[in-house]
């Protein structure tokens, strides 16, 4: 009897303890770049934060909406260079935190070296799964890339030139949304003959490639609910389909952009690039892989990694867009 008691509280316990979150309509706060500092700090005493001002030679337009949902106004801030002549390439910045948490502040310090570095950044807000599940932050981030080439002519963009570049989960986003290009699964709602959705190339800075695979960290909820076990609304076995639908890798086809790889020392936190970059080969399509070994994920949001990492985007985007 006293086992059989004990089983059940440990059930009772471990269902409590991991049970789904789900649509709260409250804001998720608890990642940000302040808490993601000092956690990080215990082991990397040295870190430090980006610089918060704005470079001299950028300027900033902040909330402009791109898109009105039954949940909120979603709005993008955009970085622009200045002093720069003809249609510049475009960035689309996409923040991290677990498709639950962060905002379009996330990646200012990094949009604005971009912007720097000739390249017209815009960071967007998206719908996280506290508030709708997926694919509603992957359709809102196409209506994002849409929204830039419907703007162009206001910001200087050229619009064969589009890049989206993701932290996180918003690396697995910038991935899905620039292999999804024209395919019609994200955005059925699109205007006919509008703008495209289509992306010429994709950073994604430790953004997994692949749910269902076996260097994929998530969909384990044996201790607490997975960041994507939330998003998607049930587990990878009673939403499968979705998992895998949501995974880039498969999408991989000769219409994909290039791609650059950013990684860290966390090895789950890009399941299925390599198993990626073999299908990309097979069509002749460009990628690169930059690994910073020591790192922790949150390695591209301080010194010194921070530099190093628009370094190499930059680089990248400069090559394939042929700046």
């Amino acid at each position: 009897m006293k086992i059989y008691l004990t089983l059940i509280l440990f059930i009772t316990s471990f269902a409590a303890h991991a049970q789904w979150k789900g649509l709260t309509g409250i804001a998720d706060t608890s990642f940000t770049v302040r808490s993601a500092f000092q956690k990080a700090k215990k082991d990397f005493p040295d870190i430090q934060m980006p610089a918060g001002t704005l470079p001299a030679d950028v300027t900033i337009v902040k909330d402009l909406e791109y898109k009105k949902t039954a949940q909120r106004s979603l709005k993008l801030d955009v970085f622009s260079p200045v002093n720069t002549s003809g249609k510049r390439p475009a960035v689309l910045l996409i923040f991290g935190g677990g498709w639950r948490s962060g905002d379009k502040t996330q990646l200012h310090a990094i949009a604005a070296q971009l912007a720097k570095n000739g390249f017209v950044s815009f960071t967007a807000d998206y719908r996280l799964s506290t508030e709708a599940l997926y694919p509603a932050a992957v359709e809102d981030l196409k209506e994002a890339v849409i929204w830039i080439r419907e703007n162009a002519e206001t910001f200087n963009v050229d619009t064969s030139r589009v890049a989206t570049l993701g932290f996180s989960a918003g690396g697995q986003l910038a991935a899905l949304v620039g292999n999804t290009g024209h395919s019609g699964i994200f955005n059925t709602g699109r205007k006919q003959n509008g703008p495209s959705d289509a992306i010429q190339a994709v950073v994604d800075i430790d953004g997994v490639l692949a749910y269902i695979h076996p260097e994929s960290g998530e969909g384990d909820d044996s201790k607490s609910v997975s960041a994507a076990t939330n998003w998607f609304g049930g587990n990878k076995v009673e939403k499968k389909a979705m998992w895998e639908q949501a995974s880039p890798l498969r999408y991989v086809t000769a219409q994909s952009p290039p791609i650059l790889f950013i990684n860290s020392s966390v090895e789950r936190m890009h399941a299925g690039r390599e198993d990626m970059r073999k299908k990309l080969d097979a069509f002749g399509i460009y990628s690169e892989v930059r690994t910073f070994p020591e790192a922790p994920h949150v390695f591209p949001l301080f010194h010194p990694w921070f530099e190093p990492t628009v370094g190499y985007a930059a680089g990248f985007l400069k090559k394939v867009f042929g700046e």
